[in-house]
């Protein structure tokens, strides 16, 4: 599976409604460690069968930001049955971001 967006009008139905769980990038494309993160992130979504991999980017979606306190980028959140349940700060490797999906 690909990496998928994610925005204010498809949030609730991707994420929050989704049925597996959904690791969501928040980044922006001026972000040099986001720039980093998304060829990692492509590869998690190749290989991730479980779970969704997507992205919301910060300056389109402040709101989104907002409602889930993101002050740093980019920042990874991971929902389960509608909630966030991890989150993680920074680029992380492959296999740290695998097993966050665990």
């Amino acid at each position: 599976m690909s990496v998928l967006t994610f925005n204010k009008d498809n949030f609730s139905q991707e994420v929050l409604e989704s049925d597996k769980p959904v690791l969501v990038d928040f980044w922006a494309s001026w972000c040099g460690p986001c720039k980093m993160l998304a060829p990692i992130l492509d590869e998690v979504a190749s290989e991730a069968q479980t779970a969704k991999i997507g992205k919301i980017n910060v300056d389109e979606e402040p709101e989104l930001a907002r409602q889930f306190r993101v002050m740093s980028i980019p920042t990874m959140i991971l929902f389960k049955d509608g909630q966030a349940v991890k989150t993680s700060v920074g680029v992380k490797p492959k296999n740290e971001i695998l097993s966050m999906l665990d």
